[in-house]
């Protein structure tokens, strides 16, 4: 199969899926073998001692822990090098790490995918002995850097280079870099054997500028300028991962709408909704801990480390204290549980993570991911398991970043003590009821409390800035997409990394959505399980974030790391955040802004599908959907309920085939396409939708009812967070 046949390649049912239906034939055949660590033991993979970043995070000192913290958190890929490896040579060329880091984009990759690219390296004078083209160390690595344990930098931030043990003398013989750059088809022969092997750690997503030190040019930083969990506001997902899609499919119109700065961690192992988010800074976990909430745990979950106190038997359930980090509050299980849980979501141990769920496509029912086969079987999953308790002693040590201490940062703020008094005072009133880790003693007045408490010099003072706590997205009123993720519900892949309290959470009541064909609102009924709720966001060091909201839909993308360019983002997030008419509204509704199509290979569909729709396939043997009329609400498409019954979602299929096919072939105009699009198409997918909240910039509008003068004091004091 040619490159060009899945260019734009997208599941009908689960096109949520990031990297494309075209993990068909890998993620379908989960692999034999649940070994993953060619019989290496956790002691060979041991925590690097050395401060090898000593100007990283503003030159803070560290303990010896929290040295090795930071260096896991920066190098580590917990073997998910085996999974890309793997992804590159089954994705048929869409998917291939190796040409993301190709050095000779390395002056452009700041700007064309948001990478951060790593001080000390420079683009290769030549390619290497296999042809292939990868960053020279001006300054190398230090020697402590074990490269069979961390493998060697791509001069990329996060992304790590290993020697691929399958590139024997056969494999040499057949490969060709030269080639594989220039020729689309032998780069996608899944029977290639590449030299090396690419990883990812933690740091490739979280790793960005500090904002008290920005840098002169963004394509050629220095350590100094470099902060290890800011979040990187500037990713562009897909051209990373996906980079080699292009114009015409529904696939290429998905990635293009995705703020930069956000990744949807539900794509791989799908939940059928669009829905990337915001790559938050990571500050205070201590205070962040102090206020979780207690959750009862139970099954597997009871195998994470920590979960039990020393000593203690694991029985039918446990209620423990902890904090949350995702969102909608779903990863309830503590630090250890989700920091395990990102690194299987990268890719560490996927010779069972794939036995689980059927990757991207997800038309087949998941399965947990299970604690015990882990423990069992992965000897990375055993190592990182030891490394998890550094990782959050180092995070226990970022100190939230102050604009006043930025390069000119004084000069965007206000000297009127007046006005931060009366910025406090409606924050106290209107906000920290939420964003306040700081709470009233029971039996206060609230409101009594907060109107002395943020006037105290020391309010803020390890202050989280969020209560932890759960509220239904009814009351949020924000785009509810991320709300209704199914994935830690009870029976799904992450039901092991998710609290009983959470899979027992009452529904929400129904939800108020915008159907862009009427014109009107209409209500959505939200899932049981656990769906349904968002934890307020903390502001800490607000002015480094904005865009805002979960999904950075409020306000403009600047693209510049300068102090310049985060204060002019957040001040126009500021404005639209609390003077909701400035918002886009209706207009922030991603939509296909050409026409395209929409395709899946037959071979993919599984059954009862791919009978039933065999007599519908292509001449190639796709079954195709289009073309989807330029202007289509994307996650109409997308956001297909794969629960639904096969036969009804193949009638339905049929049924918006012979639609677009008509607007194609009658030659309609925009409002006859319209007219026929409201009537035939957008009921029928309203009714399978999963989610059909389209709004992005919608909702949080507590506070825009204030007088302005309040609202200018508020903006003024929320620079001080």
């Amino acid at each position: 199969m040619k490159p060009g046949h899945i260019v734009g390649a997208l599941c009908t049912v689960g096109a949520s899926a990031l990297l494309a239906v075209v993990f068909m034939s890998s993620c379908t055949t989960p692999p034999t073998s649940l070994t993953d660590g060619d019989n290496r033991k956790p002691e060979d993979f041991p925590e690097l001692a050395a401060d090898v970043f000593p100007q990283l995070d503003g030159g803070i000192k560290l303990s010896a822990d929290e040295i090795k913290g930071r260096n896991t958190w920066n190098l580590w890929t917990g073997g998910d090098e085996q999974f890309w490896e793997r992804m590159s040579r089954e994705s048929y060329g869409l998917v291939d790490l190796l040409k993301t880091i190709d050095s000779r984009n390395r002056t452009n990759r700041f700007k064309e995918m948001g990478l951060i690219n790593q001080p000390g390296y420079q683009t290769a004078a030549k390619p290497d002995e296999y042809g292939l083209w990868i960053d020279e160390a001006v300054t190398p690595e230090s020697a402590a850097i074990n490269p069979k344990v961390y493998g060697r930098s791509t001069g990329i931030m996060g992304f790590r280079l290993f020697p691929n043990p399958a590139f024997d003398e056969a494999a040499k013989k057949k490969w060709d870099g030269e080639r594989y750059y220039r020729d689309a088809d032998y780069a996608a022969d899944p029977q290639l054997i590449r030299p090396y092997r690419v990883g990812i750690s933690c740091g490739s997503c979280h790793i960005a500028f500090n904002p008290l030190s920005p840098p002169r040019d963004p394509a050629n930083p220095e350590w100094k300028n470099l902060s290890s969990a800011i979040g990187n506001q500037y990713i562009r997902e897909g051209r990373v991962f996906a980079g080699n899609v292009r114009a015409g499919g529904l696939f290429w119109e998905m990635l293009k709408a995705q703020p930069p700065g956000t990744s949807d961690t539900s794509r791989i192992a799908t939940d059928h909704i669009n829905n990337p988010n915001a790559i938050n800074p990571i500050f205070l976990l201590a205070q962040r801990m102090a206020a979780g909430h207690d959750e009862t745990l139970s099954g597997e979950t009871l195998l994470l480390p920590t979960t039990l106190e020393a000593g203690e038997i694991a029985g039918a359930t446990k209620t423990k204290n902890v904090p949350m980090v995702l969102k909608d509050g779903a990863d309830s299980v503590g630090v250890p549980g989700a920091t395990l849980r990102v690194y299987i979501n990268i890719g560490m141990y996927s010779q069972h993570w794939l036995q689980q769920h059927n990757a991207l496509i997800g038309l087949t029912p998941q399965k947990p991911f299970e604690i015990s086969t882990a423990q069992k079987n992965s000897v990375y999953w055993l190592a990182t398991q030891q490394k998890f308790t550094n990782i959050a002693k180092f995070f226990m040590r970022l100190e939230p970043l102050k604009l006043a201490k930025a390069p000119e940062g004084q000069s965007y703020m206000t000297d009127d003590p007046a006005i931060l008094r009366h910025g406090a005072q409606v924050f106290g009133a209107n906000c920290a009821s939420c964003h306040s880790s700081k709470q009233p003693p029971a039996g206060a007045d609230r409101k009594t409390w907060f109107a002395s408490a943020v006037l105290e010099k020391d309010f803020l003072k390890g202050n989280f800035l969020a209560d932890e706590k759960r509220y239904p997205v009814t009351e949020i009123e924000t785009n509810a997409s991320r709300a209704f993720g199914t994935n830690a519900k009870a029976g799904h892949i992450w039901q092991n990394f998710s609290s009983d309290t959470y899979k027992k959470l009452p529904p929400v009541e129904d939800i108020e959505v915008y159907n862009p064909y009427t014109g009107q609102m209409q209500p959505f009924k939200s899932p049981s399980g656990g769906p349904g709720y968002y934890r307020p966001a903390s502001l800490i060091s607000l002015w480094t974030s904005a865009p805002f909201l979960h999904n950075n839909a409020l306000g403009k993308f600047t693209g510049d790391p300068s102090v310049a360019g985060r204060m002019a983002a957040f001040n126009d997030a500021a404005e639209k955040l609390l003077w909701p008419e400035n918002r886009l509204g209706k207009d922030s509704i991603w939509r296909t802004s050409q026409e395209c199509n929409l395709q899946i290979q037959g071979a993919a569909l599984p059954e009862p599908l791919r009978t039933l729709l065999k007599p519908h396939l292509d001449a190639d043997g796709y079954f195709r959907l289009g073309p989807i009329p330029e202007g289509t609400p994307i996650n109409l498409i997308t956001n297909i309920d794969s629960d639904t019954e096969p036969v009804a979602l193949v009638k339905l299929c049929l049924k918006i085939k012979a639609v677009f096919l008509k607007i194609k072939l009658e030659h309609l105009d925009p409002e006859a396409t319209k007219a026929l699009l409201k009537e035939e198409v957008a009921p029928a997918l309203f009714a399978v939708s999963k989610c059909p909240d389209f709004i992005e910039d919608r909702g949080h509008l507590f506070g825009s009812e204030l007088p302005d003068d309040d609202k200018r004091a508020l903006i003024e004091y929320l620079k001080t967070l």
